[in-house]
């Protein structure tokens, strides 16, 4: 079965914000190293130490949001954010400008996805991701499809796993 989703254009906003959720996600440690540079207030006491970890995070978080807007405003990613369709199946996803013209995506060059109450959102790498809100399917069992193509794939777990865990 192919599924062919209605054409779309990726929001913005919407990517912005689903890139800052996946470096926060992937990058959690980042805040542990705040809370070391922090806590060396305790071995010798100065409120820079709060104040360096405090502003050295809100750099580091600023850098990965200029990182998305950048991408947002590149001519070269352009084309991330036209309407597109794509014909999804169990070997590949077709990206598809036109009906003649389309690239190919194999699922190994998807490192993970995750699936909340409005859309899928395959990672291809930290700076570039796939968003595919439900409402660009046509049907319910089109996005129930997609979704046990890509536990099959193990690009998300199963929601038993995600519970105990």
């Amino acid at each position: 079965m192919i599924v062919k989703t209605k054409k779309y254009a990726l929001d913005k906003k919407a990517y912005i914000r689903a890139g800052m959720r996946n470096i926060l996600k992937e990058q959690w440690w980042v805040v542990l190293i705040a809370i070391g540079i922090s806590s060396m207030a305790f071995v010798i006491p100065s409120n820079w130490w709060w104040i360096g970890a405090l502003i050295a995070y809100v750099l580091y978080l600023l850098f990965w949001l200029i990182q998305f807007t950048g991408v947002t405003q590149l001519e070269q990613s352009k084309m991330l954010f036209d309407k597109l369709s794509y014909e999804i199946d169990s070997r590949q996803i077709l990206i598809k400008m036109n009906s003649k013209q389309g690239m190919p995506m194999k699922w190994e060059q998807i490192k993970y996805a995750w699936m909340d109450k409005k859309q899928f959102v395959l990672v291809v790498n930290k700076a570039q991701m796939m968003m595919f809100p439900f409402t660009v399917f046509k049907t319910q069992n089109e996005i129930k499809f997609v979704e046990t193509i890509m536990r099959r794939k193990g690009l998300i777990k199963e929601k038993k796993e995600q519970i105990e865990k």
